[in-house]
């Protein structure tokens, strides 16, 4: 299944294209949902296996910027140790993340997420062949946004590597970040009306996955079974 181009439309049987408004209910959001349905069976498999996900060697050398249509990525804003660890994937994933067109989201604020460290431990980048399915867990996102006619949402937590999420405090070892399929979310409201309208649009068909409500943010992942907490 491929994601259209913009974001803001949606693809529907025999209809052709439709604001994103306007198929709220019925097939607009069973047709987004269906397109989950690759990214929740590779997720599903992940708690099938020991949790450390595939091995990535990447190179050493990382370039200083990439330009991406969401604009210039501020390499420089972010750790020089991080960045060098990188190495050649993280332009590529800032050009991937630019092609997803989101709205409440930049690629710098994605990136910015990733590069942290626990310890003397860093996080990194998700393997390559996971990215799409933080692809579709950044739409989903970008649609409840749209919903809630919000304009822009912070990232509190994406992708978590097993050594560095064996270091965050209050972490499962199984946690779906590891999966690369969950964020955590805070939108400039409270974030209970996240969490409701986040449920609400998932049980509406939107997207199979967990909805996790916290005092300030939501948690919400694309596992591919909804569970709520």
């Amino acid at each position: 299944m491929i994601y259209p181009e913009d974001p803001t439309t949606i693809p529907l049987p025999e209809t052709g294209t439709m604001d994103r408004r306007r198929v709220i209910g019925g097939l607009g959001l069973a047709g987004l949902g269906m397109l989950a349905t690759s990214s929740s069976a590779s997720a599903k498999s992940f708690q099938k296996t020991s949790g450390a996900g595939p091995s990535v060697t990447v190179e050493t050398q990382a370039r200083p910027t990439v330009r991406t249509n969401s604009g210039q990525i501020d390499y420089k804003s972010l750790p020089s140790d991080w960045v060098q660890k990188q190495g050649w994937l993280l332009p590529e994933y800032g050009k991937y993340l630019s092609t997803l067109k989101l709205k409440a989201f930049t690629p710098q604020q994605v990136i910015e997420v990733h590069a942290k460290k626990k310890g003397s431990i860093w996080n990194t980048l998700p393997p390559k062949s996971w990215w799409t399915r933080m692809g579709y867990s950044l739409r989903v996102v970008d649609r409840i946004a749209l919903e809630m006619n919000v304009k822009e949402v912070e990232v509190v937590s994406a992708y978590r590597s097993p050594a560095y999420n064996a270091l965050c405090s209050g972490a499962k070892a199984g946690s779906w970040h590891q999966a690369n399929v969950a964020l955590d979310v805070k939108f400039p409201m409270r974030a209970s009306n996240v969490t409701q309208t986040a449920r609400n649009l998932r049980d509406r068909g939107l997207f199979k996955g967990g909805v996790g409500g916290y005092w300030n943010f939501t948690h919400i992942d694309t596992r591919g079974e909804n569970v709520n907490w």
